[in-house]
């Protein structure tokens, strides 16, 4: 593969640039060229007379295009219209561009349309993607391309124009003409095509996390149960004006989503408090403010920029977006992309939106570096790759150090905080715990009762008190601590079966060797044969220094006019009668 840029001034000179491209083709025997057309200019008449000349010289080869905040040609700003010729020089790579328009077909259609052109040219190994801004969250139409072959990689971007809070943009191809609402979808790829994309962004956490407590799609309403615009007005002091997008740009919400990080710009604020973002964002998310940190932008871009080299591509195509332009205003708008310069061709432009398939899923990003590295044939042998680039900070910038000791801070107060829960969690489960057996105390297990008699259904639970038979030989003959062992014993027992058991199921030592157990939803007779499982299973238990035991157990099921009291007493003598009548016996009331 090989980039051509052609001069796009006045029409004439870039009609004779085409002409004298096209002498180039016939000598060095092009026949397959693809154009790709970046313009800062909006009006159809500007694109299109670009579109016309290309068509003119070049009858049948495709071209396509988009409206920037700025055009890129070899990682430089370069001319307001450029036109780039992209060469394809294997027999066996091939090059498709298709236009869908957004207005005439939903999300679904588009997609599956797309899914089956991919399946029917199995040679595609790239999807390359240039949309308008879209009125809607472009989640649905990420989501519709997962059913693309996992080894197809996608990335792309939204069209943008100078002013990057305006929504005006446009697309434009030969398949599909000048359009302000629709997306262009450009396949590549063939036996000896190979690619690689990566994504930067730089991009930190900053302040404390917010859970997303109400959405609808990409309307964010509410963190931790306030609007969501107070938290950007309460930590940033921004406004809820017109000005409010230009103001977040440098501030984007930092989140995870298909196991990857995500940075999602607000686009509108609105008089409810509600903000409109740029894709959806599920509920329950946690989100924080984020914030671009100079030196992990530039840390990032000297790792991913030697796996780009490493690769050795023929081009690449960049997409960065225009958040990213204004934040190296104090250097200059293609500072950060300087280590990419000498590694091969490219082009690309300043976005809206940036797009990558990353895990098998399509994500739309914001304020990130996309770039996409296409190469025909096998890379060249290591040593004659050229040694990469770096570019440093002379002085970190006092905002990032402001943001980094913000950041610091923040954490050490989530995890002080977290300590703190975590203590409190203690404390409460202390507080309706047995500190040697571990299940609940007896105040913990009457109150469990009482929950049950005052359900709706208040008849449907059933009880079990237990005792060790003749326990008080145990601690007699072979000592206290044999005993408690013993006691350990049968409150593992009674735990496993509450687990087996689910929540249904409540354990609790009611005091010394007495035990209650209070079964949810549990008649008496499914209670009894509970009861003498765990009789069954304790008296098989082997101890080390302590000959076998064995338990007495009684049953009864809760009644319309019970009490605590009256229940408790209930159980109470049918153990007792167990006791009584043998002891090592279930006895049901």
């Amino acid at each position: 593969m090989k980039h051509y840029p052609i001069v796009c001034g006045k029409s004439g000179g870039f009609t004779e640039g085409l002409e004298s491209f096209r002498e180039l083709c016939r000598k060095e025997g092009y026949e397959n060229v693809v154009f790709q057309i970046f313009s800062e200019l909006l009006g159809e008449e500007e694109v299109m007379s670009v579109c016309r000349s290309i068509e003119e010289v070049f009858p049948d080869a495709p071209y396509f295009g988009c409206s920037t905040n700025g055009n890129l040609v070899d990682c430089q700003l370069s001319g307001t219209q450029i036109v780039t010729a992209i060469v394809l020089e294997q027999a066996t790579t091939h090059c498709m561009v298709f236009q869908y328009d957004l207005a005439q077909a939903s999300a679904e259609e588009i997609t599956a349309d797309i899914a089956a052109k991919a399946q029917a040219h199995a040679w595609v190994r790239a999807v390359e993607l240039y949309f308008t801004i879209p009125k809607d969250s472009t989640t649905r139409f990420c989501e519709g391309l997962r059913t693309l072959r996992p080894d197809i990689q996608i990335f792309g971007g939204i069209s943008c124009s100078g002013d990057i809070t305006s929504s005006d943009c446009c697309v434009f191809s030969k398949a599909g003409g000048f359009s302000r609402s629709s997306v262009i979808v450009v396949f590549y790829g063939g036996e000896e095509f190979y690619v690689d994309s990566i994504r930067i962004t730089g991009w930190k956490p900053l302040g404390r996390k917010f859970h997303v407590t109400a959405c609808e799609g990409s309307l964010l309403r509410e963190l931790d149960g306030i609007p969501a615009y107070d938290v950007y007005h309460k930590y940033l002091n921004i406004r809820n004006d017109e000005n409010f997008f230009y103001n977040t740009l440098e501030f984007p919400l930092f989140y995870e989503h298909n196991d990857t990080t995500i940075l999602r710009v607000p686009t509108a604020s609105h008089p409810d408090g509600s903000i409109s973002m740029s894709s959806d964002i599920e509920p329950g998310s946690t989100v924080r403010i984020s914030y671009g940190d100079p030196k992990t932008i530039l840390d990032s871009i000297a790792h991913d920029s030697s796996r780009i080299r490493r690769f050795s591509p023929d081009v690449m195509h960049i997409f960065s977006c225009a958040a990213r332009r204004t934040f190296w205003t104090s250097n200059e708008a293609t500072y950060e992309l300087e280590p990419f310069r000498d590694i091969a061709p490219s082009t690309g432009f300043f976005s809206h939106g940036e797009f990558l398939r990353d895990k098998g899923c399509l994500n739309q990003h914001n304020v990130t570096l996309v770039i996409a590295a296409m190469r025909e044939g096998e890379a060249p042998p290591q040593e004659d790759i050229l040694p990469e680039r770096q570019v440093s900070l002379s002085k970190m910038p006092l905002v990032s150090r402001l943001a980094t000791f913000i950041g610091a801070t923040s954490l050490e107060l989530e995890e002080m905080n977290s300590r703190l829960e975590a203590a409190n969690r203690n404390l409460q489960q202390a507080a309706i715990t047995d500190g040697m057996t571990g299940l609940y105390n007896r105040a913990e297990t009457q109150r469990r009762i009482e929950e049950q008699l005052r359900s709706v259904d208040s008849t449907a639970f059933s009880v079990i008190m237990l005792d060790i038979d003749n326990f008080k030989q145990v601690n007699d003959t072979y000592g206290h601590q044999e005993g408690d062992a013993v006691l350990v014993a049968l409150a593992n027992i009674l735990r496993n079966e509450q687990v087996k058991s689910n929540a249904s199921f409540s354990a609790g030592r009611w005091g010394g060797e007495e035990f209650m157990l209070v079964l949810a939803d549990t008649e008496i007779s499914a209670a009894s044969l509970i009861a003498e499982l765990i009789r069954q299973c304790f008296s098989n238990t082997s101890f080390h220094n302590v000959r076998p035991q064995t338990i007495s157990l009684g049953v009864t099921q809760a009644r319309p006019d019970d009490t605590v009291d009256s229940l408790c007493i209930r159980v109470d003598t049918a153990l007792y009668k167990a006791k009584k009548t043998g002891k090592n016996k279930v006895v049901v009331d």
